[in-house]
């Protein structure tokens, strides 16, 4: 049977805890950590994997890969709807800056350095050690509020000079040329040959198909 002074111990014990997680907290902020290209995914894996091994958890809060949805338009017209990194190259972390979290970022697989403020060698060359910067409170609250907010970005593989075949329309079947392309409104134009005068036509981007 549990007496009354070991249910206050583990009270204050519990309570230490987390106050100590409370004061973690508000200590952490938000780093840019820049990565190989291609490798956010991996870099992120691999860093939440390393939080539970090293048992940092308790300085090491949250990494995020930042992006936006985005509306990829394929040769035939489909649409595919995928995600658009913000920071190609980089992984954002938030945690409490020390020795040890510092090691267990910066020698995670495929990380090349936090952003931060150079620090020259007192001599010699080379390149001196890089301090780790805190992002502004500001610019965290405009990325996220920016990845949550943002309109899908609309994509397509065609370019001022492709040439196209219409699909579907009062044009089916016309072949042109691409003379504009507007991602922000999904459409392009197109030179047609209509009554065999070049004529400029305003067409959706899942109405053409891109020639090879």
């Amino acid at each position: 049977m549990t007496s009354a002074t070991d249910e206050e111990h583990n009270f204050l014990v519990q309570s230490e805890e987390t106050q100590e997680r409370m004061a973690a907290e508000h200590e952490a902020r938000w780093y840019a950590v820049q990565v190989a290209s291609g490798c956010e995914k991996r870099v992120k894996t691999n860093l939440e994997q390393r939080i539970q091994s090293f048992d940092v958890a308790d300085k090491i809060l949250q990494v995020e890969i930042p992006h936006t949805p985005a509306v990829k338009i394929r040769k035939d017209g489909s649409r595919q709807h995928t995600e658009e990194k913000v920071f190609p190259g980089y992984v954002l972390v938030r945690m409490v800056m020390d020795d040890d979290s510092w090691q267990v970022v910066r020698n995670t697989s495929h990380v090349i350095n936090f952003v931060g403020a150079e620090q020259k060698r007192g001599g010699g060359k080379g390149r001196g050690h890089v301090k780790p910067v805190p992002l502004g409170h500001a610019e965290v609250e405009r990325i996220f509020k920016q990845t949550s907010e943002q309109e899908p970005i609309v994509k397509i593989d065609m370019a001022t000079g492709d040439k196209i075949v219409v699909l579907s329309g009062p044009f089916k079947d016309f072949e042109g040329e691409v003379i504009e392309v507007s991602p922000e409104r999904s459409k392009l134009k197109a030179l047609l040959s209509i009554f065999g005068r070049d004529t400029p036509v305003e067409l959706e981007f899942n109405q053409v198909q891109k020639q090879s």
